[in-house]
């Protein structure tokens, strides 16, 4: 939501000299990345996957699944860690997926997963970041 003051809250100029290009078109221009390039599509460690934005924890590597869609994929996102709004952009109807401290923009969430949630949230791998599981 544009308008929508966040936790974490910085104009363009600040949020462009802490992200890479390609970061700041997703996160904040709700960009998407070329499917199947993305770091973690095929990443499969344990561990946690937080915003890239913000540092906020979002997915756990096990809610992680492989859709085969080209992006990563989850069943479910933490507890309050995701902001859904609804998307009607480019004739479709979805829900976008948000971090709900930053505001940047994560990717979808559509009702077509395998697992029991019936849930996959379409993360853009240049949204996240992840931090391996310390044992």
């Amino acid at each position: 939501m544009k308008n929508k003051v966040y936790k974490i809250s910085k104009t363009d100029t600040e949020w462009k000299k802490e992200l890479s290009s390609d970061e700041f078109k997703i996160l904040r221009e709700k960009g998407t990345e070329v499917p199947f390039t993305g770091i973690f599509n095929d990443h499969y460690e344990t561990g946690i996957y937080t915003c890239k934005g913000c540092g906020n924890t979002l997915y756990t590597s096990g809610s992680k699944f492989n859709s085969s869609c080209g992006w990563p994929s989850f069943d479910a996102a933490l507890p309050n860690a995701i902001e859904y709004i609804k998307d009607n952009s480019h004739g479709m109807l979805r829900t976008e997926i948000v971090c709900a401290n930053c505001g940047g923009h994560q990717g979808h969430l559509f009702n077509d997963g395998p697992t029991l949630t019936g849930e996959r949230y379409c993360v853009n791998a240049a949204s996240i970041d992840f931090s391996k599981e310390k044992k």
